[in-house]
């Protein structure tokens, strides 16, 4: 349950930081956090990766296909890795690869999302 409610409160918070950010961008941080809300076990519990998990980190692959779609994605990635302090770091930026995806830049708190092309 306090997963939930914390899923929910950074889906808020990435909707009023990223709003203005977004007008170039098909994307929304409810998107990004929605496919990726099955992850979140995984990423910060050690958790075993769930199937909705590798799901969602295709759907959204497949969604951010501009560059301004994928600038989009990585802020809310970066919001969201921010949000948790007990991500697992090498969970996160394994993530991908995981899950047979290939992505142009690594999912952490410090990753440049300007330079994301």
């Amino acid at each position: 349950m306090a997963g939930l409610v914390k899923l929910a409160c950074l889906v808020l918070a990435c909707m009023i930081v990223a709003g203005p950010i977004a007008t170039n961008a098909a994307l929304s941080c409810g998107t990004v956090s929605g496919n990726l809300a099955a992850c979140i076990g995984y990423l910060t519990q050690n958790g075993p990766l769930p199937r909705g998990c590798c799901t969602g980190v295709t759907n959204l692959n497949n969604m951010a296909r501009t560059t301004p779609d994928r600038q989009q994605a990585c802020r809310c990635l970066v919001g969201a890795a921010n949000s948790f302090p007990t991500l697992n770091a090498a969970r996160a930026t394994g993530l991908p690869k995981a899950c047979g995806v290939n992505i142009p830049y690594k999912i952490s708190k410090s990753t440049n999302c300007n330079s994301v092309r």
